[in-house]
């Protein structure tokens, strides 16, 4: 009984240390985006150049985390968990201390390295130390965690990049936390040939993957083209900011809701559930403005509804292939946000020929095949992870 209640305590300790990672990681991550304009200013470039940082962070952060997860697999995934943040912090804190812009890109590169080593390996420490029958709600802590830096990232940014180093300090202290609390990693099962990781993306991870492709490109169309829709009808900075704000908040807490959802009636029935019953509501909130007393209610309840699906999406991954979770969780949460932002150019362009709500209503469109996809997968094993 003793031992028992040890073990739960240890791996509540892993979770919440993973999960404060996850915070602070995303949190410097959102900073790149709001220091972008001081950046032009300090090194002198194009809004181009300032615009291919993010780009540059997205492609090792987010396109690259397969890969990363891999290599998290065959070293040990502690010093993935630990360093990840570590790296975001330095590289993103220090972008107003290098000497030219050429060796910011470097940085911002590094910084997103960090990123793509974290998110695999906290995922699965989270999915292997949680109990079976709560693994969707432990996921979706792990994805709150995330989804609350987020917000909290542009306050960061508020202070400049004069003053920006002291947040790096955080990201030491809880890389060192991380580092105590989390056991060695190392994959203890035989080792396979790299060759062979590409059989892991296959049967129905493959359209597990296509379908948070299309979600996710849905959910960035909108939030690219809602600053455009807003001014177009004569709102301004404030009401976006606003509006982005109660729609993230809404993200983390249907993620944790959507994730307690699956441990009960099934991961496949919330997936299904929450992409389909949204597109009403998606729908007339690209039509409505905050001139109407439903538009941020109606955004709590789209922003809910639509990323319930997200941490449901990577525990389903990870019972798809239970015997390499964290290349499961690179798949789920970097390569398919990573691939959608590639794509998401294609909405501004169709915006540019048309208008901004016929391209958010486009991208919305998306929604219809990603629903189709769900209904369409197998319901995974809750197995024991190894």
């Amino acid at each position: 009984m003793q031992a028992t209640l040890s073990t739960t305590r240890h791996a509540a300790a892993i979770a919440v240390a993973v999960t404060a990672g996850h915070f602070i990681n995303d949190a410097y991550s959102a900073m790149l985006t709001p220091l972008t304009p001081a950046l032009q200013a300090k090194y002198g470039v194009s809004i181009a150049a300032v615009t291919f940082l993010g780009s540059v962070y997205s492609l090792t952060s987010s396109v690259l985390q397969p890969v990363l997860g891999i290599l998290g697999e065959r070293l040990d995934r502690r010093y993935a968990a630990a360093l990840g943040p570590l790296m975001t912090g330095i590289g993103l804190t220090l972008m107003g201390f290098v000497p030219w812009f050429g060796a910011l890109v470097l940085l911002v590169a590094v910084a997103g390295f960090g990123s793509g080593f974290f998110h695999p390996a906290g995922a699965a420490y989270v999915a292997q130390h949680s109990p079976p029958d709560k693994r969707g709600l432990w996921a979706s802590l792990f994805s709150a965690g995330g989804t609350a830096g987020m917000a909290l990232g542009p306050v960061f940014a508020g202070v400049g990049l004069t003053h920006l180093p002291w947040f790096a300090l955080i990201g030491v202290v809880i890389a060192a936390i991380t580092f105590a609390v989390t056991p060695s990693g190392v994959q203890k099962a035989k080792r396979i040939p790299l060759r062979d990781y590409a059989g892991i993306f296959r049967g129905p991870l493959v359209w597990l993957w296509a379908m948070a492709v299309l979600r996710s490109l849905a959910s960035m169309g909108y939030n690219a083209m809602l600053p455009f829709m807003l001014l177009a009808r004569g709102f301004g900075a404030r009401e976006v900011a606003l509006t982005l704000a109660v729609y993230s908040v809404a993200s983390a807490i249907g993620g944790i809701v959507g994730g307690r959802l699956s441990d009960r009636v099934g991961r496949v029935t919330v997936l299904r559930g929450a992409i389909l019953t949204t597109i009403p509501f998606f729908a007339l909130l690209i039509l409505s403005s905050p001139a109407h007393w439903w538009f941020y209610p109606l955004t709590f309840i789209v922003g809910a509804a639509v990323n319930a699906s997200i941490p449901v999406g990577v525990v389903t991954a990870q019972e798809y292939a239970p015997g390499h979770v964290a290349v499961a969780s690179s798949i789920m949460m970097g390569f398919s946000w990573g691939f959608a932002g590639l794509l998401v150019f294609l909405v501004g362009a169709l915006a540019d020929a048309t208008s901004p709500t016929t391209a958010a209503l486009a991208a919305l469109s998306l929604l219809i095949p990603s629903a189709i996809i769900a209904a369409r997968l197998p319901e995974p094993q809750k197995v024991q992870f190894s």
